[in-house]
């Protein structure tokens, strides 16, 4: 096939539509030549898309995972190759680390790797405090002596005994020899999405194919899709799960067991010490000398497993977990071990585009090929998982129990513990220095760095350096306090007393702590902002964002750390890679995803194939609605959307909207307070009775976990009116938001998106403090904080506090890259929503684009206008300029009759075959 212009592709499952040919042929070529390159295909038309099949929920297994436990899981488990060398290494003796392999250890070790990860659990509180936890030696929290060496290394004087035994039985995985007869295989091809679903319907789409039997392939995926454990999975939270499972592997099993009792001790995994005394009256227990781990994770099993699945064809998350279940072998473990031999991985973006997870599960991109799907979501996911944020009550709580700590064991500790911990209270407290109101805590020595101008706004931002030096804590070795983090244990020392504390403290109340209460998660936190404060200055800004004063006490508050620069971090997957394919069903505008992750790539320069609908032009009419009934301009610009007479006009349009679409409506608004404050006018006016008429009214909850039931009594309305059930209406109608869950992961196919509606632009608020930030790293703006004295006109609109009048300044002040970025983001939002309607071939279904700015005549204007940013398939059928809205009214007649008729037709004609 090399070499041959009219390339073929025998392997495709069906008779390709020409379109789907073109597709394959360009990334044929693309492979061939290697490099980046982009790929834009609508559901259907060759991309695998995601039906809406009642699943609404599949797309958020992970959704209640905090940000620590999203950005650092597959650190927890380092790769076991690598542990092996790194266990070698410490037979030969301690060596000096480098940065990224501190920050990468702390935080293996503070995710759940230490002895107290679990003291959050609310259920073992209450053990505790039943049982009287002041009975437990507070040696147990004593911290080994640590020494300090030089300026890059440490080590502690004493071991723990056994502390490196993490599989101390032959029958439990040996994590210094499980890796010890794989064989690395040829280059892999990656296949990563955004979601658990999403990999499960690609792997349903590669089983039509004959590669599901020529290659071997593994689908990777979280503890809380794999576990099979069912004590840990009864869990529920992910966070727990992801814990348990490394406690279980980490730390031995306390199990207790009933003593001169009528009644069993129920199992308390995460109690974290030993404990022999009275459970109320008549009750005994004790402890047992540890047990094995997870029953899942036997060698035997496990090999069991892995040669179970080198046996059969591609197998997605279900398939696994019931193999893993019939073998009582863990699926996650299993999966892994596959990884090596693999000639196609598929796995979430966490596991591809984070360093440390590729190098916990072994994964060589060398010369390999990258396939991301979903690929507009890919620069946000890839930063955020740089961020870092630390909350005002959780560092008022740090220096709570790093004082009492301090003062419990001072005289105990030695020299080293007791300078680190002090840097840590030290720390602590001009963190909150920062945060509180009181301006004269601070004297920077910087002359150009002034904290009490860091305070004067509610929420400001500033560099790394200009940070450190504002609290006069640029002297401090963060590195090595990082690795001393690591190292000592001090995270789980000092909570595991704390809390204790705590807990005694709350015996006469309910003698439970809440998981905000718990200070293990503000240590990971505080881990989190220590590392980011090792990055380079200009890779990202410190926003400070003070307490607000309510009636009763100060409330919020919080430092955070935002990534800007996504270049290098993606460089370290393309410079391996041979060729990476961002793919997607709308990736318009591109060059948002190119600003952010490759902006040294001119835009002539970056191979893109756009792929045009399979369906027939007269299958969609988008319009611009310029004017509504009353022939009122559309302006739902900031300053315009919230007057009365234009809330009343978007009503008016709706309610001549249900009269002539049938079935179903999707209507997004730009926010949840926008759509709420229209609906409240609206029922106030009576415009929602007149609505309500001809549609039920559906309406996009906030919690993402209520969506599942509107959607599917949304979708139960349509489906009964298609059955010719009476239904006393002629449909239903959807408010959406843009950004929502709506807008993302659902897609509304035939008679449930017959037609979207899209109110206006969705510009993102410029009151929005990290998105101006990132305008202006794109602008190239060199004045980023407000710690700047000198200030002058030039510079006062890159001054951003938080409020919308800065935002709006700075936004008028780009002219160039931060502009375009800015309008980019609000095209991106506006294709991600329409592109919810027609999913197949046979679809059909009117988009109205409901704002005058949409308008234009291309024959005049001279610069680009934002409909040059929606996908082609749209952008090449949209009526621009309509008169009035009595030709909108008209085109969505003429269109809903002439498909009427044709299902009409294709009925009778069924009908006689």
């Amino acid at each position: 096939m090399e070499g041959n212009s009219e390339l073929e592709f025998p392997a495709f499952p069906y008779e390709p539509y020409s379109i789907q040919l073109d597709f394959m042929k360009f990334l044929y070529r693309s492979l061939d030549r290697g490099g980046i390159s982009m790929l834009e295909s609508p559901t259907e038309s060759g991309e695998f898309g995601k039906e809406w099949e009642g699943k609404f929920g599949e797309g958020t297994e992970d959704d209640d995972e905090p940000d620590w436990m999203r950005n650092f899981v597959p650190n927890k488990e380092p790769d076991l190759g690598e542990r092996k060398n790194l266990m070698q290494k410490k037979k030969k003796g301690t060596r000096t680390k480098g940065k990224e392999e501190i920050v990468r250890d702390l935080f293996s070790a503070s995710a759940g790797e230490g002895r107290w990860e679990k003291g959050d659990d609310k259920e073992v509180r209450n053990v505790m405090a039943k049982i009287g936890v002041d009975e437990v030696d507070d040696d147990e929290f004593l911290l080994e002596e640590y020494d300090s060496e030089g300026e890059n290394g440490g080590k502690l004087k004493r071991k723990d005994v056994g502390a490196n035994d993490v599989f101390s039985s032959d029958e439990e995985v040996e994590d210094e020899g499980l890796d010890e007869e794989e064989v690395e295989s040829q280059p892999k091809i990656y296949f990563c999405s955004r979601t658990h679903s999403q990999l499960s319907q690609f792997m349903k789409e590669l089983r039509k194919t004959k590669f599901a039997s020529e290659l071997k392939v593994v689908c990777l995926g979280s503890r809380k899709n794999y576990c099979i454990n069912e004590d840990v999975l009864k869990l529920g939270n992910a966070t727990r799960i992801n814990e348990r499972c490394l406690e279980l592997q980490k730390n031995k099993k306390n199990e207790v067991s009933k003593m001169k009792s009528e009644h069993e001790m129920p199992y308390y995994p995460y109690i974290p010490f030993h404990y022999s005394g009275k459970l109320g009256a008549g009750k005994r227990i004790r402890s047992n000398k540890a047990s094995s781990g997870c029953p899942m994770l036997r060698r035997r099993k496990i090999e069991e497993l892995r040669n179970e699945l080198i046996q059969l064809e591609a197998l997605d998350i279900e398939d696994l977990v019931h193999i893993g279940r019939n073998l009582g072998s863990c699926p996650y473990y299993g999966s892994r071990r596959m990884v090596h031999i693999a000639d196609l991985v598929v796995l979430p973006y966490q596991s591809l585009l984070s360093k440390s997870s590729r190098e916990s599960l072994g994964l060589n991109l060398k010369d390999s090929v990258i396939i991301i799907d979903e690929a507009h979501n890919l620069a946000d996911t890839l930063i955020s998982m740089y961020d870092a944020k630390i909350t005002v009550s959780q560092l008022n709580q740090l220096q709570t129990h790093l004082d009492g700590y301090f003062r419990r064991f001072r005289n105990l500790l030695g020299a080293g513990n007791r300078r680190y911990i002090q840097t840590l209270i030290i720390l602590t407290r001009a963190f909150l220095k920062m945060l509180s109101d009181d301006r004269k805590v601070v004297n920077p020595t910087n002359p150009q760095c002034d904290a009490d101008e860091i305070k004067n706004a509610s929420c400001s931002t500033t560099t790394i350096n200009e940070f450190l030096f504002a609290l006069n804590i640029d002297n401090i070795n963060l590195v090595k306090l990082l690795q001393y983090m690591t190292e000592s244990n001090i995270i789980h020392k000092v909570s595991g007393y704390g809390d204790k504390v705590a807990i005694s403290q709350k015996v006469g109340d309910d003698g439970v702590l809440s998981e905000e209460e718990s200070a293990v998660s503000g240590f990971r936190a505080l881990a989190n902002i220590l590392s980011s404060l090792t990055n380079n200055d200009t890779d990202g800004r410190i926003i400070v964002s003070r307490p607000k004063q309510t009636c009763s006490e100060l409330e919020g508050g919080y430092l955070k750390y935002v990534m800007l620069n996504g270049e290098k971090i993606f460089s370290e997957v393309v410079d391996q890679a041979h060729a990476v394919i961002l793919a997607g069903g709308t990736l318009q505008p591109i060059e948002e995803t190119k600003e952010r992750l490759f902006p040294s790539l001119q835009l002539d320069r970056l191979p893109f194939f756009s792929c045009g609908h399979i369906i027939p032009s007269e299958n969609i009419l988008p319009v611009v609605v310029k004017h509504g009934p009353s022939g009122r301009s559309f302006d739902f610009s900031y300053k315009s959307r919230r007057s009365s007479t234009m809330i009343e006009e978007l009503g008016l349009l709706l309610s001549n909207l249900v009269t002539v679409v049938p079935e179903g409506v999707v209507v997004f608004f730009s926010s949840f307070d926008y759509e709420s404050l229209v609906y409240d006018a609206w029922k106030a006016s009576g415009i929602l009775l007149r609505i309500m008429k001809k549609k039920r009214i559906f309406r996009e909850p906030r919690k993402t976990t209520d969506v599942e039931a509107v959607l599917r009594e949304y979708k139960e309305t349509i489906d009964a009116l298609s059955m010719g059930e009476p239904m006393g209406c002629n449909g239903a109608i959807l408010f959406a938001v843009v950004g929502g869950k709506i807008s993302e992961g659902i897609n509304f196919s035939d008679g449930a998106g017959r037609c979207i509606v899209m109110v206006g632009l969705p510009y993102p608020s410029p009151s929005d403090i990290e998105l101006i930030e990132r305008v202006k790293h794109i602008e190239g703006l060199v004045k980023t904080t407000i710690l700047s004295k000198n200030l002058n006109s030039s510079t006062d609109a890159e001054c951003h506090n938080g409020d919308l009048e800065s935002g709006f300044q700075i936004l008028k002040s780009c002219k160039g890259r931060g502009k375009e970025y800015y309008e980019n983001l609000c095209m991106k939002a506006v294709n991600q929503s329409i592109g919810r309607a027609i999913r197949h071939a046979n679809d059909y279904a009117a988009i109205l684009l409901v704002d005058a700015r949409y308008a234009s005549d291309s024959t005049k204007r001279s610069c680009p206008h934002s409909t040059d940013k929606l996908p082609q398939w749209i952008k090449s059928r949209l009526f621009t300029s309509t008169p009035n809205y009595g030709e909108v009214h008209r085109l969505l007649r003429q269109f809903f009759k002439s498909h009427k008729m044709k299902e009409a037709t294709d009925k009778e004609f069924n009908s006689k075959q």
